[in-house]
């Protein structure tokens, strides 16, 4: 019985230090866009172009445009519009935190509401700082949220690595029903350590994925990661249902971007 006690007492022990390393409570950047106008400069840059992005998509991303990335009231807003540019017949904009912001380890967690719609695909994501050097999925792709519009009511969270990613359908991805994803907004965020990522949406972790410690094809997770918000329209995974033209304009709307570490 008293071995029983120890065992009792050595499980909570650990249990408590395992806890009291992956507190993340410092928090070491943030927007909270509590300003008006275009994003903030000095936080985020546009990815530009309408190249279909590696999924066939079929939005053109704008820069300094405030038709389709606009903070007010308090929000971000990124809003897909009816809008020729170039070879593309829709707009929005693709913001991203790369050589102004990276980070390794610890909790992101985005509020945001997301736009209904068939053919709407709002992103919530990273990928590793070395893209340039290594490319995808190589460099990796940490996917807090995504949400296809055809799908209503689900989010994933996934990642994408050189052994596990999309295109050879090994990719480490989970779903779960969410009520109200387009009429309020929802806390999306992952707790990121060495030893695992663990996805969740207001708190509750629905994928959970395991360093299995063997070579970086697996876990490319070591190494800073730059954030990216973006809506896009259609593509490969978006469009599959085909593109519900009456539900443009639409907006992701984002409260607020904080990372945490620990201290």
């Amino acid at each position: 019985n008293i071995m029983y006690v120890l065992l009792f007492f050595i499980t909570l022990f650990l249990q408590k230090e395992v806890a009291s390393q992956t507190k993340f409570t410092k928090l070491v950047w943030a927007d909270e866009f509590n300003y008006k106008g275009l994003p903030d400069s000095s936080k985020w840059n546009y990815d530009i172009g309408g190249n279909g992005w590696g999924n066939n998509e079929l939005q053109y991303y704008t820069a300094n445009d405030t038709l389709n990335a606009i903070v007010e009231e308090g929000v971000l807003k990124i809003t897909v519009r009816h809008q020729v540019k170039e070879n593309r017949q829709y707009t929005s904009a693709r913001l991203q935190t790369k050589k102004k912001a990276s980070f390794k380890y610890g909790k992101i967690e985005v509020r945001a509401k997301l736009p209904a719609g068939r053919g709407a695909w709002p992103a919530i994501w990273m990928l590793g700082d070395n893209i340039g050097k290594e490319g995808w999925p190589r460099c990796g792709e940490i996917d807090i949220m995504e949400h296809v519009g055809y799908e209503k009511d689900s989010i994933f969270g996934t990642i994408h690595s050189e052994a596990y990613n999309h295109m050879k359908g090994t990719q480490k991805g989970k779903g779960i029903f969410i009520a109200t994803p387009y009429d309020q907004f929802h806390t999306y965020s992952i707790e990121w350590t060495p030893d695992k990522i663990d996805f969740m949406v207001d708190g509750v972790i629905y994928n959970h994925f395991i360093n299995e410690h063997q070579t970086t094809k697996e876990w490319p997770f070591d190494q800073p990661f730059f954030l990216i918000l973006n809506l896009a329209v259609g593509g490969n995974w978006g469009g599959k249902k085909g593109v519900d033209e009456s539900v443009f304009p639409a907006t992701l709307e984002v409260d607020y971007v904080r990372v945490f570490q620990t201290r």
